[in-house]
Order: C-alpha cells, then sequence, then structure tokens
C-alpha cells in the first residue's frame, strides 16, 4: 500500500492555527469537537505545529472557528500561499483578511516571557525561607505576607491554568490546565485555611503553588521555543520567497510585485539576486546557488533552455528568463506545502498516543482522589494526605505524550528537506523505516536519463533515411529516446519528414504512416508480435546490448507484409552515484533491486556497472506494479524508485514510493519521497533519516510513558513533594523537545 495520503473527493480543505492548546488532551477534544460539525469529514489537530488540518463539505470557515472558540481556544484560518494576482495594481493596497492571523512562527502570548520573570520575583522570597532551614536559620515570612506574594501568581498569572481547565471542564474533557490549577488551588486553599485557623506563623505551603506554576510557565515558555526551532527549515524556506522582480516589457524594465507577475513574462535576474519565480533561461548564462531547494551545495551552471527554480540565488552573471510557473504552481510553493503537510500530518504510531490521551486527564484525577481518601483515613493526615494528591496531579504530565511524536516528525522532515529529501507525510516517513528492499527503474534513476545516438545500423535502408523515418514516427514524442533523436537530427542537418497517425503504445514503441507506409520503431519484443525477420540485425544488436546500449528496431510495413529496415543503438550514461547508492543500500541491510523495459543484456550491463545482482529486463509499464507487488510478498516493506509517467503505477503499488525530482511531475506527485537532486544515493539517505526519526519516536514515548508510569506512583506514595513534582512536570515536556531536535545534526551518510 502506497503512503500517499488519501484525500477525500469533492472537499473544502482549510488549516487553522490554533491557539491554548497545552497537552494531548487538548487534541482529542479538539478533534472530537470538530467532528461534531456538520459537513466535516476528516479533522487532524497537531500539539507541535499548533494546527488543524479539516476537510469539509460546503463548511463555511467561520463555522470551523467558531467552533474551536466554543471549545475555548482562538483559532485563525492560516493565511493562503502566494497566488497571482488578477489585478496587478492591487498589489500595492494591503487587503484586509477579517480572521486570518498573518504572522507565522511567533510564540503564542501565552508564553511571553514577562509573566515567567514577574512569577519567579515574586516567587523568590517564598522559597529562600526553605534554603534557610537546611543552614539551621528559620527567616520564615509572616503567613499574611507569604499569602500577599503568591496571590498575584494563583489568580493573576495563572488565570490562564483557570480559564482553559474551565473550557475543558465545559466540554466534558480534562487537560493539563486542569491538573494545574485543581492542584495549585488546593495548595493554595489548604494554606489560607491553616493560615485562619492557626494565625500567621502556621506552616504554610503557598511556596508550593506559587513554584509549581512558575515552573509551569517556565517549561511551556522553553517548550514553545524549542517547538520554534523544530520549523527551522520552514523558516529557511520561507525566507526564499521574493516579494519583487523585474520585468521587461517592450524593451523597459520596471519593478512590480512578485504576485503580479502571470506566466509567459519576461524576467529580469541580476547578479546576487534570488530567481523570483520558475522558468527557463532566454538569454545570458550563470551560476546558481541550488543549495537550499536541493541540497546541492556547490552551484550550478545554467544556461540559455535550463530551468530556473524561484529561490535559487544567481551568482555572477545577468539573465534574462521567461515565467512559466507563478504562486502556488511554483516548485519551492510545493516544497513549502509537502513540508507542512509533512509536519502537520499525524504518524500511525500517534494513534496510540491519542487513545491514551483520551483517558488520561480522568485517570489521573481519580488517582489523585484515591490518594487523598488513602492517605487521610490510613494516616489521619489530612494535610499530607491533600500534599500527596496534589503531587500526583501536577506531576502528570500529558504533554510530553502529546509532543513526542510531532515534535520528532517535525524535525526529521525538516533535516531532510535541507538535504534534498522531501518527504510529503508522517506515514510515509514512519513506513520508510522498515524498508527491507528498494526496486530501481533503470532509465533516469540510475542512469542519466538522458540517451545519445552511438550508432545508425540500416539493412535495407541507407543511415540517413532511417534517422529521417525514425524522427518522422517521434517528432511529437517527450520520450528520451525521441529527443535524442531529434537532437541528432537537429546537430546534422538532416531535412524531417511529415508523419500522419502517429500513435504510441508503452513499453513497446511508436508506429505513424510516412510517405504512405507504415513505420514501427521500438523494442524486439515488438518485431517479433509484428513477425518481422530480425535475422539480418540481430548479431549487431547483441554487440550493442552487450556493451550497455539501447536498441531500437525500425520497420516498413507495405503490401507484402512488414520489414526489417535498420536499428538505432542509444547510449546512456550510468549515474556516477549510483554505485554508491546500492553500496549504501546493502550497508543497511537492504535489497537493490532493478526493473526496466530495455533488453535484456542492456539491464545486466547496467546492473554489473552499479552493483545490482538482480533485475528484471523487458517489464512492461502495466506489468511493474504487478512485479512490485510480487517483490513485497518475497521481501516484506519495498520502495519503488523511478521518474517517469510509467513508473507511477509501480510508485503507488510499493510500501514507499521515491520519485526523482529530475522526471515528471506524475511521478512526484505519486510518490510518498522526492528526491530533490535525482541523486539515487539520495534513497539511502531518506531511509537513514526515517529510521533516525522513528528511533527518536520511540524514545521520546517511551520517557513520556515511563516518566508518567513512575512518577504518578511515587507521587502517590508520598514520595515526591509539589515542588518536585512542578519540576519533573516542566522538566518532561521540555526534555522530550530537546531530545527531538538532536535530529537537526543528522547529515546525509550518518
Amino acid at each position: 500500500m502506497s503512503s500517499t495520503r488519501i484525500i477525500q473527493p469533492n472537499t473544502d480543505e482549510y488549516t487553522l492555527l490554533i491557539e491554548g492548546m497545552t497537552c494531548a488532551a487538548c487534541v482529542s477534544r479538539l478533534e472530537r469537537v470538530l467532528y461534531k460539525v456538520p459537513g466535516v469529514v476528516e479533522a487532524s489537530v497537531n500539539l507541535a505545529t499548533e494546527k488543524a488540518r479539516i476537510h469539509a463539505h460546503g463548511v463555511p470557515v467561520s463555522a470551523l472557528i467558531a467552533a474551536v472558540q466554543k471549545a475555548g481556544f482562538d483559532a485563525y484560518a492560516e493565511p493562503a500561499a502566494q497566488a497571482p494576482m488578477a489585478n496587478p495594481a492591487a498589489a500595492v493596497s494591503p487587503a484586509s483578511n477579517t480572521g486570518v492571523r498573518q504572522g507565522r512562527f511567533q510564540l503564542p502570548a501565552s508564553t511571553s516571557v514577562w509573566p515567567i520573570v514577574l512569577s519567579a520575583l515574586l516567587t523568590l522570597p517564598l522559597l529562600l525561607p526553605m534554603f534557610g532551614i537546611l543552614f539551621g536559620r528559620d527567616f520564615m515570612l509572616p503567613g499574611w505576607l507569604q499569602c500577599l506574594l503568591a496571590t498575584p501568581i494563583q489568580f493573576w498569572l495563572g488565570a490562564r491554568f483557570y480559564r482553559a481547565g474551565w473550557h475543558a471542564l465545559r466540554a466534558g474533557s480534562g487537560n493539563m490546565d486542569l491538573l494545574v490549577a485543581i492542584g495549585t488551588s488546593a495548595a493554595y486553599g489548604l494554606s489560607v485555611y491553616l493560615m485562619l485557623l492557626h494565625g500567621s506563623h502556621a506552616h504554610l505551603y503557598f511556596e508550593s503553588s506559587a513554584v509549581v506554576i512558575t515552573l509551569v510557565l517556565l517549561g511551556k515558555w522553553l517548550e514553545a521555543r524549542a517547538k520554534q526551532q523544530t520549523v527551522s527549515a520552514l523558516h529557511a524556506l520561507s525566507s526564499l520567497r521574493v516579494n519583487e522582480a523585474i520585468i521587461r516589457h517592450d524593451g523597459i524594465d520596471s519593478t512590480l510585485p512578485v504576485n503580479a507577475v502571470q506566466v509567459g513574462d519576461i524576467l529580469v535576474v541580476r547578479p546576487g539576486d534570488r530567481v523570483p519565480l520558475d522558468g527557463f533561461i532566454t538569454e545570458g548564462a550563470s551560476h546558481l546557488d541550488e543549495s537550499l531547494l536541493t541540497g546541492e551545495s556547490r552551484p550550478v551552471a545554467k544556461h540559455v533552455g535550463d530551468k530556473l527554480t524561484g529561490g535559487s540565488i544567481n551568482q555572477e552573471g545577468v539573465l534574462i528568463m521567461r515565467v512559466t510557473a507563478v504562486g502556488t504552481d511554483t516548485l519551492l510553493s510545493h516544497i513549502i506545502r509537502s513540508v507542512e503537510d509533512a509536519q502537520a500530518a499525524k504518524a500511525p504510531i500517534q494513534r496510540l498516543v491519542d487513545r491514551v490521551s483520551g483517558v488520561f486527564v480522568p485517570a489521573v484525577l481519580f488517582v489523585s482522589l484515591i490518594t487523598l481518601l488513602g492517605w487521610g483515613w490510613v494516616s489521619g493526615d489530612w494535610q499530607q494526605a491533600l500534599l500527596n494528591a496534589v503531587a500526583v496531579q501536577v506531576i502528570a504530565c500529558p504533554c510530553a505524550l502529546g509532543l513526542a511524536t510531532p515534535t520528532s516528525i517535525m524535525a526529521g522532515t525538516g533535516v531532510a528537506a535541507r538535504y534534498g529529501i522531501l518527504i510529503k507525510d508522517a506515514e510515509a516517513l514512519e513506513t520508510a523505516h522498515a524498508i527491507r528492499a528498494v526496486a530501481f527503474d533503470k532509465t533516469g534513476t540510475l542512469t542519466e536519463g538522458k540517451p545519445s545516438i552511438i550508432a545508425v545500423e540500416g539493412t535495407t535502408l541507407s543511415s540517413e533515411r532511417l534517422l529521417q523515418l525514425a524522427q518522422a514516427v517521434q517528432q511529437h514524442s517527450d520520450h528520451p529516446l525521441a529527443r535524442a533523436v531529434m537532437h541528432y537530427i537537429a546537430a546534422h542537418a538532416l531535412a524531417p519528414l511529415p508523419a500522419l497517425h502517429a500513435k504510441a503504445l508503452p513499453g513497446l514503441g511508436v508506429q505513424a504512416e510516412v510517405d504512405g507506409q507504415t513505420i514501427y520503431l521500438g523494442s524486439a519484443r515488438w518485431m517479433k508480435t509484428l513477425s518481422v525477420d530480425t535475422a539480418a540485425g540481430e548479431s549487431i544488436a547483441a554487440t550493442h546490448e552487450g556493451e550497455g546500449h539501447t536498441v531500437s528496431w525500425l520497420a516498413i510495413g507495405d503490401a507484402s507484409g512488414i520489414h526489417l529496415a535498420g536499428l538505432l543503438a542509444f547510449g546512456d550514461a550510468v549515474k556516477p552515484s549510483a554505485r554508491t547508492a546500492v553500496e549504501k543500500l546493502n550497508a543497511l541491510g537492504i535489497r537493490s533491486i532493478m526493473i526496466t523495459g530495455d533488453n535484456e543484456g542492456t539491464a545486466r550491463s547496467v546492473a554489473q556497472a552499479v552493483g545490482i545482482e538482480v533485475f528484471h529486463a523487458q517489464v512492461l509499464p502495466s506489468d511493474k506494479a504487478a512485479l512490485v507487488a510480487a517483490l513485497k510478498v518475497k521481501h516484506g516493506t519495498v520502495a519503488m524508485v523511478g521518474d517517469g509517467i510509467n513508473d507511477a503505477p509501480a510508485l503507488a503499488a510499493a510500501d514507499i514510493g521515491i520519485a526523482m525530482a529530475s522526471g515528471t511531475d506524475v511521478a512526484m506527485h505519486t510518490a510518498g519521497i522526492t528526491l530533490m537532486r535525482g541523486d539515487p544515493s539520495l534513497v539511502a539517505d531518506a531511509i537513514g533519516i526515517s529510521r533516525r526519526t522513528y528511533a527518536k519516536i520511540r524514545q521520546n514515548l517511551f520517557w513520556a510513558f515511563i516518566y508518567n508510569l513512575v512518577g504518578i506512583p511515587l507521587a502517590a506514595l508520598g514520595l515526591l513533594n509539589p515542588v518536585i513534582a512542578g519540576s519533573a512536570m516542566a522538566f518532561s515536556s521540555v526534555s522530550v523537545v530537546t531530545n527531538a531536535l538532536l535530529l537537526k545534526r543528522w547529515k546525509p551518510g550518518n
């Protein structure tokens, strides 16, 4: 099964930016709320990205926002990506965008640093006397002064916990805020009760509630800052977008907003400028820095006719380009959207966490109640019983559970994109770690995909006539072999011939009528199907195939039958990194297999050159998917690597499809992973980052579960006081995110 995300047909897709989520329980509650909106067919909420992705039938975005707000959260429609403007003059006037938050990657207001600083300053006088006791000094503050310091912390700086906890209760759910609010209120209330009962010098617990609130605020701030680092890849990609472009019209250059540029416009790119949009060079030559788009560290030489990608940096030459894509159709927009989708999507392993989160808070409250009653009845010390119950509530951390998976996914997909590995969704990232075999297409994947004519062997026709007929039947084809013929014809200034009724047969060849005769150009298999006698060219063909060349046979049909006229031999260089790719996969314990529609001899030659032992030749495009399915039965999890339209079914049939960005859009849309440089050695790196990310997810989930499984019982047994419990709770979330951030150290090859 492919990892491609299945989008519900005929639905609208919305992305909402959510403020106010604090833990996995908030995620579960929000998803339940969104699913209750009539017309919503799919809703996925991500704690780490603070986004909700919704698919719905005929639901206005205002209804979705209202549902989220009713649940106690703030919601905004995500700003749309850059798009071309119908009226360029409108580009200079800022349009109002009600309900849309314009700033991305900003720390939420609830995690501003000033409340933490103020809370710490108010807490410090409450905490210092505890250290004095260690040195035999008792300078505990009077109860009224402790209350004066603790009250603004509890009800002003800690008001967010009451608000969020109340919204959760109204929705019939619970979250981290509810646990903190109940726990600290209990400690604060007990202190007030004891102060009123025994006077100002009674032993009070104001410092417990104040320290817990301060530590939780600090933990959420550190967590938010750490989460921002997981989207650093999106920071870098978004910074590549250009706001203005120099457009040339009737020989006059003028500067316009980039969203006023249309397909077909002529742009001027000066040295040092970023390329505004996708297109191709019409004048000039230069080197382009594409490192942030493809991971290629060296500048790439570009000449007339070469493609330019928006966001790359022009180095030394002035370039004139014609625009071919604008707005959301550019490669940069596609990359950003893919990274955002991958970071917003949920990995399959997250389903377990979601099920646990749904019952986590009620279970903690139940354990807290049992702790209170148990300690109170057994010991008779209801003060200590209450403190132990508070510790249970404070140490419980659904945040760590909620952040364990998405932060790892965000960091993993981000660092992969930095090195030219574009992972479409979280499922693809999770699936790739289990790959046991990789099936490679040959042309354009293991080879350069730029074949050239090596030899023209006529049996009944001259070489010139043979080439003219080959050009005639292929003149409207975009196949690599057809392009090789066109280049050869152009280079040798041969006169083109017209053709009628051209028809392509996938995996076999092409045919057309030329000068009243039917011309057939294709594989040896097709010649046998047509009953063509190929004896005159078989020895020549065998020689070329043994040298790794691809052979196309040309036959002519007339009233007497179909007769061989000659053959063309094509050479296609093996990519320099192809052998390295196979060696890296071997080192990972992964079997490499080649699947090609080419002849047996050529397939064997290429397989030997790159170090592949198992290959399948003369496989029709329609049969590739079935062969991939058979490989899955034999090897387990299988990836398919390809770049052409004919590879799309096989890419979809594999457990994970890996496409070369140098290939067709169809292949890239079908695949779960796209290699932006078209470098086969990146296949092993894609699997490597998947394995590293999956390991981080498992580590984070292990520690998140263990933390709660160990911490809650310790608190219930009276072995942790609320201050230590609060410290541990704050540390758990930060440690999970920090562990995920270690993925940013990953580099290809390690």
